[in-house]
C-alpha cells in the first residue's frame, strides 16, 4: 500500500524543547510534579494512558535515559511507583502502587488501574530511582447510561521523516474524550526525497531496531503532549512491521521464518511502547490487538 500523508512536529533540538515548553504552558499538569531536570532523562519518552473503561484505565511509561541506544537501563529490574489523583495537585489520591520495569519489556510498565469513577479526569505520574516523571492527565469512559456526545480525535500514518506533528500540538489543546490511533505509528522504511528529519538507521532487523524506531518517534514533544493529555486507543497497520505484509507473508522478506522473527520483534516493540493492557502482550509470533470498549450510551 502506498505511503500516506502524515500529521506534523518539530526538527531541531532547540525547537523541540520550545515545543515541549509550549505544551507545558498550555497544560501545566504535564510538568507539575517534575521539576526541571528531575526525571527528564529517565522519562525521556514521556507518559501515556489508554484503553479507558468506566472504572479504569491503563497507565504507561518507559524508563529510557538513552532512548535511541537501547534505552540505557541494562538488565536490572527497576521498581516504579505510580500515583493517580483526582486533582492536578495530587491532594486527593485515588490509587497508587508499584510496578516492576523489566529488561525483557524494555523497562516499560503497563499499570491497569481499577475502581475509578466514570467520565471524569484523573492525573497520574511515576517515580523511579528517586526521579519523577512528567504528570499526565487521563479520562475514564462515561457510564453506559450517559448519552452525552462523545468527542474523539484520530491519528494515523505519522511518517516521522515526512512532516512535523503540529496536528498533535493542536490536538493536545482540544477538549476531547480520547484519541483513536488507526495504525502506522512508526514507519519501518524511509521513502521520498524531501525529508524534514531522518530516521537514524535503515530497516529494523531485530527487536533492538524496532525499539529504537519507536523511541525516535516518541521523543517528539508534540506527540508526547497528546499522549499525556488524553487516553488513547491504538491498533497497528502494516508499517509497524513491514510495508504490505499480510499474516506470515511479506514482499520485503521472502523467507517466512525470517519474516516471522521480525514480526514477533515488531509486535513486542509495539506493545512495549503503547498504553495497552497485559492481555495484549504478544506471545511469540501470536498477538492480540483486538478488544471491546464502551464509551457511554447510545
Amino acid at each position: 500500500m502506498p505511503p500516506k500523508a502524515p500529521p506534523l512536529a518539530r526538527l531541531s533540538r532547540r525547537l523541540l524543547l520550545q515545543g515541549a515548553a509550549g505544551a507545558a504552558l498550555a497544560h501545566p499538569f504535564l510538568n507539575l510534579r517534575a521539576q526541571p531536570g528531575d526525571g527528564a532523562a529517565l522519562f525521556a519518552l514521556g507518559v501515556a494512558s489508554g484503553c479507558p473503561t468506566a472504572d479504569g484505565v491503563v497507565l504507561w511509561t518507559r524508563l529510557a535515559p538513552e532512548p535511541l541506544a537501547g534505552g540505557g537501563m541494562g538488565e536490572t529490574p527497576v521498581a516504579v511507583d505510580w500515583e493517580l489523583a483526582e486533582d492536578e495537585r495530587f491532594t486527593r489520591i485515588a490509587a497508587r502502587g508499584r510496578a516492576i520495569a523489566l529488561a525483557a519489556d524494555a523497562h516499560s510498565v503497563h499499570v491497569e488501574v481499577a475502581g475509578l469513577q466514570p467520565g471524569r479526569d484523573y492525573w497520574y505520574g511515576f517515580t523511579a530511582q528517586g526521579l519523577r516523571s512528567p504528570v499526565g492527565r487521563t479520562r475514564t469512559a462515561r457510564a453506559a447510561q450517559d448519552a452525552q456526545p462523545l468527542r474523539l480525535a484520530f491519528g494515523s500514518c505519522q511518517q516521522y521523516e515526512q512532516g512535523f506533528y503540529a496536528a498533535y500540538r493542536d490536538m493536545a489543546a482540544q477538549d476531547i474524550d480520547a484519541v483513536v490511533h488507526l495504525g502506522d505509528y512508526i514507519y519501518e522504511a524511509s521513502w521520498g526525497q524531501q525529508h524534514v528529519r531522518r530516521h537514524e538507521a535503515g530497516l529494523p532487523q531485530d527487536l533492538a531496531g524496532y525499539r529504537n524506531r519507536y523511541a525516535r518517534y516518541k521523543t517528539d514533544a508534540d506527540l508526547q503532549a497528546a499522549h499525556a493529555t488524553f487516553p488513547w486507543f491504538v491498533t497497528w497497520d502494516d508499517h509497524e512491521v513491514q510495508n504490505d505484509y499480510a499474516d506470515d507473508r511479506s514482499p520485503q522478506t521472502p523467507d517466512p521464518q525470517r519474516f516471522l522473527a521480525l514480526r514477533a520483534a515488531a509486535y513486542q516493540a509495539w506493545w512495549e511502547h503503547m498504553p495497552v493492557p497485559a492481555r495484549m502482550r504478544p506471545q511469540g509470533t501470536q498477538a492480540r490487538i483486538h478488544g471491546r470498549w464502551r464509551m457511554g450510551g447510545a
